[in-house]
């Protein structure tokens, strides 16, 4: 690659790297992964030729997937397992309000947009990872710069605004009982164990992304880190200087989406996402209230399971927090599958005509 490619990748992480620091100063929620997402956003909205290196980002999702499966230990497992008529709900609700949102979304900008293709306001509005559902509306012959913004404009503000609120509100610690350990299986760093994790972890993503599957090296290094925790086998915990180095490449991966064409793309179209996104939160925060209720969960664990962000984000949030990470990674992971493999069946029975 020519060497002013990395130049602007160096660039961009040096620009992250300061922001992350700033927000340690200042005691920011999520400061590796917000500091980075929100001053990349800003440079690259003012036209500055930030960049980020794919390796980079698949390289950080594989970090926080391996040390998110390092909770699941049998103990945890079973009582993942027990909720499993909650995560049943949450994915049919997700199913629901991202309908609802497509609904909205065509019946506000049919007229406004010429052209406007059901497909864009439906995969527009489901709740599933930006890449996914822009590649679905795709194939649908949707306007994909509408539906990829529109999925950007949520994730933003799902990811700075509910850690934002959990740190305001007071909300720190793990409410769960204390037979309901939520730590990880291993507490020590060991260099040759962590090599063996590392390569383990890498083998499973690569495998998750020669098979097509939807965020593999998250959700492959998550399966391989689940596996070995659950049957007992701890090589060694993820240090925190790579956790944090995680976060911020993938702060870096959602910052650079905003252009200063991200800023022109239809502005009514990105007001009314923004204001949609805004409404999904409200009403998943009151579903998390009523299923924290029925399930005897914390309702802050819950309001991340189900918030209408990345399975990602909303993970790594719970990490940090200590909310329950392992619950808000099962309850996430298997929306983002159900959602994946329901979004365009639906779709083609209900509105392709």
């Amino acid at each position: 690659m020519p060497f002013h490619f990395y130049l602007r990748v160096a660039g961009t992480l040096l620009i992250s790297l300061a922001a992350a620091l700033l927000c340690v100063w200042l005691h920011t929620p999520l400061p590796w992964m917000i500091g980075p997402l929100l001053a990349t956003g800003l440079v690259s909205v003012l036209g500055w030729p930030t960049l980020s290196w794919n390796p980079l980002r698949n390289a950080g999702q594989c970090t926080i997937g391996t040390a998110l499966g390092l909770y699941f230990t049998p103990q945890v497992t079973a009582l993942v397992i027990s909720l499993w008529w909650a995560i049943g709900l949450s994915i049919l609700w997700a199913l629901l309000i991202g309908l609802l949102s497509g609904l909205w979304l065509h019946r506000l900008h049919a007229k406004r947009i010429p052209g406007l293709h059901r497909a864009t306001t439906y995969f527009s509005g489901a709740i599933g990872g930006a890449a996914e559902m822009t590649q679905l509306a795709e194939r649908e012959q949707a306007q994909t710069d509408l539906v990829a913004s529109a999925h950007t404009m949520r994730l933003l503000i799902v990811t700075v605004l509910i850690p934002f609120a959990m740190q305001f509100s007071g909300v720190h610690g793990d409410a769960l009982s204390s037979a309901e350990l939520m730590d990880p299986s291993v507490k020590s760093v060991s260099l040759t164990g962590l090599l063996m994790l590392g390569l383990a972890a890498a083998l499973g993503a690569w495998s998750m992304e020669r098979m097509g599957r939807a965020n593999p090296w998250f959700i492959g290094s998550l399966l391989v880190s689940m596996g070995l925790t659950m049957t007992g086998i701890e090589l060694s915990a993820i240090p925190c200087y790579l956790s944090n180095a995680a976060q911020l490449v993938i702060g870096v991966s959602l910052g650079v989406r905003f252009s200063p064409a991200f800023v022109h793309t239809a502005p009514r179209w990105l007001l009314s996402a923004a204001a949609g996104a805004m409404v999904m939160i409200g009403l998943s925060g009151l579903f998390a209230w009523v299923l924290a209720w029925a399930a005897g969960l914390n309702v802050a664990t819950l309001v991340l399971a189900t918030a209408p962000g990345g399975v990602a984000e909303m993970s790594i949030t719970a990490k940090v927090l200590q909310l329950g990470a392992p619950v808000v990674t099962a309850f996430q992971v298997c929306r983002l599958v159900l959602v994946m493999v329901l979004a365009e069946p639906i779709y083609r029975r209900y509105f392709k005509r």
